[in-house]
């Protein structure tokens, strides 16, 4: 399957009728991977389904949601670095294009940049500086890249170390730098704090809203709400492999009145600052068959058409919530 299409959608900057283009449109997308059971019988088991999303040109673009919940993979259908037995199905559009195989082959790196999670993305014997010069446009290579180093907080010597030569929050400041200077249209930033110190932190966010000052569209995926808020124009919240809602960032307030989902609420009352009420039960297991609401076994408003119908994606307060009690 070379392409994913689906005319499914919902309102707001989601529509049909919306004439500017986005730079990322996800919607209704679905994925799946083949297994083979005993007796070489086929199965497939489902990690997202019905998930939705749109970056412009730019706007910085916030993914939450817990371990497990489909981030990451995301980032992996659009970058299209699956394994060969995923299945997909949705839409997925790259400046109105559908990204094909072989168009994701073509932008990777170039339009489409990822700052990935794991350190271990840096090649061991390559010195740091290198790296970064690797993906660099311009003649004066070394210059440039000293130069972003330098902003990051990052010692010239550092340019001269080997990946495994620097801590954790050095390394993660290369990742980042690697994006910054890869004129990538669209940059995928999957979990780039963590590790960092606060100061590094919020330099981390400066440089994704100078870039997104610049017109590049940013996807900031995290399980940190409180670091979303800072950095984000748009919260989009992920429950088990699917959009549950797409929020405001001022929504985010007092109790939560104003958020849409049952899910986002609980997740913005969890916080210390807040409430610190934990959220009873668990997300749904991988491939768990879910007949409706993906969220209706932990709901405290569930009722009884949640358990048997999935909710569609609809506007609701000047954002988008799955949700029938919305």
């Amino acid at each position: 399957m070379d392409t994913f299409e689906s005319t499914e959608g919902f309102t707001n900057k989601y529509t049909v009728d919306n004439r500017d283009i986005p730079l990322l449109e996800v919607k209704n997308l679905s994925l799946s991977f083949r297994q083979y059971q005993t007796g070489l019988r086929e199965s497939q088991l489902q990690v997202i389904r019905n998930l939705d999303l749109i970056i412009n040109e730019g706007e910085i673009v916030a993914v939450v949601g817990a371990s497990g919940s489909g981030k990451s993979l995301l980032a992996n259908a659009i970058l299209g670095v699956l394994p060969k037995n995923a299945i997909l199905d949705g839409t997925l559009r790259y400046k109105g294009e559908q990204l094909t195989r072989s168009r994701q082959k073509r932008l990777r790196g170039k339009e489409i940049s990822l700052i990935p999670q794991s350190v271990n993305a840096l090649d061991p014997l390559m010195k740091s500086g290198k790296q970064v010069q690797a993906v660099i446009k311009e003649k004066r290579k070394k210059a440039v890249q000293q130069d972003i180093f330098q902003k990051v907080g990052l010692s010239p010597e550092a340019g001269e170390r080997y990946p495994f030569e620097l801590s954790g929050g050095m390394a993660r400041r290369v990742l980042v730098t690697t994006a910054m200077v890869s004129g990538a249209e669209l940059v995928i930033a999957d979990e780039p704090t963590p590790g960092l110190d606060q100061k590094a932190v919020h330099e981390t966010i400066d440089y994704l809203k100078q870039l997104a000052i610049g017109g590049k569209g940013i996807m900031f995926i995290t399980h940190d709400i409180d670091t979303a808020l800072q950095v984000a124009d748009e919260i989009v919240v992920f429950y088990a492999g699917q959009t549950v809602e797409i929020a405001n960032v001022e929504d985010f307030s007092g109790k939560g009145d104003k958020l849409r989902h049952p899910y986002t609420k609980a997740l913005w009352n969890a916080l210390p600052q807040n409430e610190f009420k934990p959220l009873s039960g668990s997300q749904p297991f991988l491939g768990e068959v879910m007949n409706g609401c993906v969220f209706q076994k932990r709901c405290p408003v569930a009722m009884e058409l949640c358990t048997y119908k999935q909710p569609d994606l609809q506007e609701a307060s000047g954002g988008a919530v799955r949700c029938f009690d919305a």
